[in-house]
């Protein structure tokens, strides 16, 4: 029986699935991140053991196919890490976004918003993929968990300075952190995942500043894909949710049809076949 693997490796965690040349799911499993960009080695060494242990479960050695949509593989030989390391057959790596979008769009034409620990859109037009975004923290993720999470850290030393008005949340978030010095101190050492933590926090309060802007952000990153054709966008990711129901007024909005991970699987099975989905 050929067996097809399914990896969704982001910058919170890393979830995989093994699946027959019907889809029929066998087996699953979850590890921890594995963003391909930020930490090769360990997003390598989180894949090649989820990989093994999952053919292990099914006492099989190599898989016909694996489909890979990772954060960070965008990112100039980011995909290095994982080439010839993996048992079998066909290997396709692809960034989040693809896979994201093949899970929540199926076959239809549309947007996917995918908005998790970083931030990233597909759309899916005619059998074409395109993709904006996805530049990791330092660049971008506009919205995303890690950037809600690094803005109200940005926000609690401003207010600090005088620059913004201080509120009772900021400086909560001074006090927790040590002041300004103990948020600088964190900063330089946090991973886009240590920063996301705030982000439930973000969201609970509300601050009209930053989730106002989370909102133009997003927005503009849809009108770029819409170019006039209207498509419907689905949200997916952590927080997801999150936006549907901030925006589902101002978008024609659908539900999605699966997750990354199903996306991944229909990426190896597909590309098993010699049909994946073709970049715009």
């Amino acid at each position: 029986m050929a067996l097809y693997l399914g990896i969704d490796g982001g910058g919170t965690g890393c979830r995989a699935a093994i699946a027959d040349g019907a889809g029929r799911i066998l087996a699953r499993a979850e590890s921890g991140p594995a963003n391909i960009a930020s930490d090769p080695k360990g997003a390598r060494d989180t894949i090649i053991g989820i990989v093994h242990g999952l053919l292990a479960r099914l006492g099989a050695t190599e898989a016909a196919a694996v489909g890979l949509g990772l954060a960070g593989a965008n990112a100039a030989g980011a995909d290095l890490a994982l080439q010839g390391a993996l048992p079998a057959r066909r290997v396709r790596i692809e960034t989040d976004a693809l896979t994201a979008t093949l899970g929540a769009l199926g076959d239809r034409d549309g947007i996917a918003a995918v908005i998790g620990t970083g931030a990233v859109f597909g759309r899916q037009q005619a059998g074409r993929f395109r993709q904006i975004g996805g530049h990791g923290l330092v660049l971008g993720d506009y919205a995303s968990g890690a950037w809600l999470g690094r803005r109200a850290l940005t926000q609690a030393v401003r207010a600090d300075d005088g620059l913004v008005p201080m509120t009772p949340w900021l400086r909560d978030l001074l006090a927790r952190f040590g002041g300004a010095a103990g948020i600088i101190g964190f900063a330089y050492a946090a991973s886009p995942a240590d920063f996301a933590r705030l982000a439930p926090e973000v969201i609970a309060v509300a601050d009209p500043i930053i989730m106002a802007e989370a909102d133009t952000e997003i927005m503009t990153a849809i009108a770029t894909l819409q170019a006039g054709a209207a498509l419907p966008v689905t949200f997916i990711g952590g927080l997801g949710e999150v936006y549907h129901s901030r925006l589902a007024g101002r978008l024609n909005t659908a539900r999605p049809i699966g997750s990354a991970l199903d996306g991944a699987l229909r990426l190896a099975i597909s590309t098993d076949r010699d049909a994946g989905p073709v970049r715009a």
